[in-house]
């Protein structure tokens, strides 16, 4: 078994970024590399505990869904390895399955959401007003239910410690422009669909999921970064599912439970995790990646 990577230290490369989950080095003017740590952040917060293999997992997750709905959209892989872009062995042994080399695009400064059902905000705001970002929805629907088409309801993003904000479409549709905005939504409402009727054969209700977007020089949309993963969707156990009650998920939510009832104040630094609070979190991902994908993981 690997040992969990908190933070990586690739120095024959230039560090670009360091967001919650992946730091980003620099390659050459057309790619970069993407490694996915085991960091885990909760209430935008990086924990002190990392979890075992995660960045593995979310990556081959990822990449799972990359080639699956590539037909939808073209995606930030390059197929170059990233082992060849290193020689020293500490560095390389950063790598393995957590390791990307992708293209350079500029990320569109939206998060592209698509909801196909009641649940989290969403759900706090049909309560409060009976629709989700501003769309109106059908009266009486209850928490869990299925919404009658998946809806795109666009966030704003966040510096690292802040919270997205929901956006309206019309808002959308003024940062990006119209012809964007629209293509953005479409997009996203199709990779939405296809995942979730193929994640629904594996057992897996998608509820909501994020994607991001970016574009190359001559203005083509990719989605980039990760696609479909416990850390971007709301994963429900189909066999669990009732209407009315939140369904246990495939995420951090286990680890959330446990902040919440810890009395933490929510606020960094974070506490670090008990171990079979850590591993119970680490189980879930792989059940996810296993059981979409019908293969074990090996780290």
């Amino acid at each position: 078994m690997s040992q969990a990577l908190k933070q990586s230290s690739i120095k024959s490369l230039p560090l670009i970024h360091q967001g919650k989950v992946r730091d980003i080095y620099d390659v050459d003017a057309n790619t970069m590399l993407l490694i996915a740590t085991d960091r885990l952040s909760a209430f935008d917060v990086i924990l002190p505990t990392p979890i075992q293999d995660k960045g593995a997992i979310l990556t081959e997750i990822a990449n799972f869904w990359f080639e699956k709905l590539k037909h939808v959209i073209p995606n930030h892989l390059t197929g170059v390895s990233a082992d060849s872009l290193v020689t020293d062995p500490a560095e390389k042994a950063q790598l393995g399955k957590r390791a990307l080399v992708v293209k350079k695009l500029k990320p569109l400064p939206i998060e592209a959401i698509v909801r196909g059902y009641l649940a989290g905000s969403g759900w706090k705001e049909y309560k409060a007003s009976g629709t989700v970002c501003g769309i109106p929805l059908p009266a009486g629907l209850q928490e869990a239910s299925q919404l009658p088409e998946p809806i795109f309801t666009p966030s704003s993003k966040a510096e690292v410690g802040d919270h997205d904000e929901n956006i309206t479409l019309e808002k959308c549709a003024l940062i990006l422009g119209d012809k964007l905005a629209e293509k953005v939504a479409k997009a996203s409402i199709q990779l939405y669909k296809e995942a979730a009727a193929y994640a629904l054969t594996r057992g897996i209700i998608i509820a909501d999921t994020k994607f991001e977007f970016g574009l190359d020089d001559a203005g083509n949309l990719y989605v980039i970064d990760e696609v479909l993963t416990p850390d971007s969707s709301r994963f429900w156990p189909a066999d669990q599912y009732v209407v009315g009650k939140n369904p246990p998920s495939f995420d951090k939510q286990y680890v959330r439970d446990w902040l919440e009832a810890s009395g933490w104040d929510k606020t960094a630094p974070g506490p670090e995790l008990p171990a079979d609070v850590a591993l119970k979190t680490g189980e879930k991902y792989r059940e996810a990646y296993e059981r979409l994908t019908g293969k074990a993981f090996v780290s």
